[in-house]
């Protein structure tokens, strides 16, 4: 069974107040024609497909479009496509229409109402098992299973498992698709983490699946055996995520009892997001900048001495995606803590501004700055007297 697994696809989102929404769309296309490519059995996406519980009407076109797509696959070539809800969904709106959309191969997981939904499909080795578990809170258990001792989200998923597949069949493979925080996760900034991480479960949960794919950590991973994964996001949606690489996962389930096969396919997407540094005058060289990818989302540090007047605006004019602009010189690194002097009543004035001035600008007066004050501390000291 060849799977290709996918997770928060946040469409709506906004980065730095910069819509992704023609990013979304190329990069949905690539995916389109990696499966087209791969020929998967299977399409999982594992929650967060919207950024926001009302999603905007461009982002619901968009996932209309996709679904569209993604069942005309299932007529080529029998593609089915399982979709859970995640943390930023709303999952009744998610699941809207989706018993009609079971026919064209499209399975949207419901609102948890104390069962998980299975959908089964047949390959050579026999049957595969997919439990479809939407983001779940401790509350969202609780109700239903009132005599179970549920403190955390370790309790929740930990019961809702056990109650959903107590009849599991363990000669069948048996997939689980989940939208939860598995200890021991890389994060980034992009996600919406509980203080205290008191929303992380431990991996051993999902022990008695032979693939596990999982939802809500943005970054691709293992966690705890390579057969639980993150898929990560399909696009860069943070800063904190320059330098990392995007991926979707494919995984071939052999037979039973077989060692999984998965592998990472690289994603290209229309922006990619990265850092440049240096001087502003270096940056709006023309040789400088010529034949790169001016249209990058940025995270721009300048080393200029002096803050400049409407840098950003300026540099936009090379730059137009700009996302953020930080300065990186001998006042920015180091942030020296202004105490009061010492002996002041044995040092001469202009000893006491020099210390100040560099305890403030973590840099020594310039000679000509050393002059001007000189003969101001004179002339103040003359008018005084």
């Amino acid at each position: 069974m060849k799977i290709m697994h996918l997770s928060d696809l946040h469409l709506g989102k906004r980065v730095n107040e910069f819509s992704m929404m023609e990013d979304q769309r190329t990069i949905l296309n690539e995916i389109l024609q990696i499966i087209d490519e791969e020929k998967p059995d299977v399409v999982l996406i594992a929650g967060d497909v919207y950024d926001r519980s009302q999603p905007s009407t461009e982002a619901v076109s968009l996932l209309d479009d996709f679904l569209n797509r993604l069942h005309k696959r299932k007529n080529e070539f029998g593609l089915d496509t399982c979709i859970i809800s995640g943390n930023h969904d709303s999952a009744e709106r998610l699941a809207f229409g989706s018993k009609l959309m079971e026919k064209s191969g499209i399975h949207i997981s419901p609102v948890y109402d104390g069962n998980i939904m299975v959908f089964t499909k047949d390959d050579a080795y026999g049957r595969v098992n997919f439990y479809l578990l939407p983001f779940i809170r401790p509350a969202d258990v609780r109700r239903f299973f009132p005599d179970e001792d549920i403190a955390s989200f370790d309790d929740a998923v930990s019961v809702a498992i056990r109650h959903a597949c107590r009849d599991m069949d363990q000669n069948a493979r048996n997939v689980m698709v989940s939208h939860q925080f598995v200890t021991g996760a890389r994060l980034s900034d992009s996600e919406d983490i509980v203080v205290g991480t008191l929303d992380n479960i431990g991996a051993s949960v999902y022990d008695g699946f032979d693939y596990v794919a999982l939802g809500h950590i943005h970054r691709e991973q293992a966690v705890g055996k390579e057969t639980i994964r993150y898929a990560g996001t399909p696009l860069k949606y943070s800063l904190s995520e320059i330098g990392q690489e995007k991926y979707v996962t494919m995984v071939e389930l052999g037979e039973k009892g077989s060692c999984a096969e998965i592998k990472s396919i690289p994603l290209h997407p229309l922006h990619d997001m990265r850092q440049i540094e240096g001087r502003y005058d270096d940056l709006m060289k023309k040789e400088n900048y010529e034949g790169t990818a001016t249209h990058d989302y940025l995270k721009v540090i300048l080393t200029d001495e002096d803050e400049l007047p409407h840098a950003i605006d300026r540099l936009r004019v090379v730059y137009p995606n700009i996302m953020h602009l930080e300065y990186n010189n001998p006042r920015t690194r180091h942030k020296a803590e202004i105490v009061g002097a010492e002996h002041v009543e044995e040092k001469k004035p202009m000893e006491l501004v020099e210390e100040f001035y560099e305890q403030q600008n973590n840099q020594p007066l310039s000679e000509e700055q050393r002059d001007y004050l000189t003969k101001l501390i004179e002339k103040i000291w003359e008018e005084e007297v």
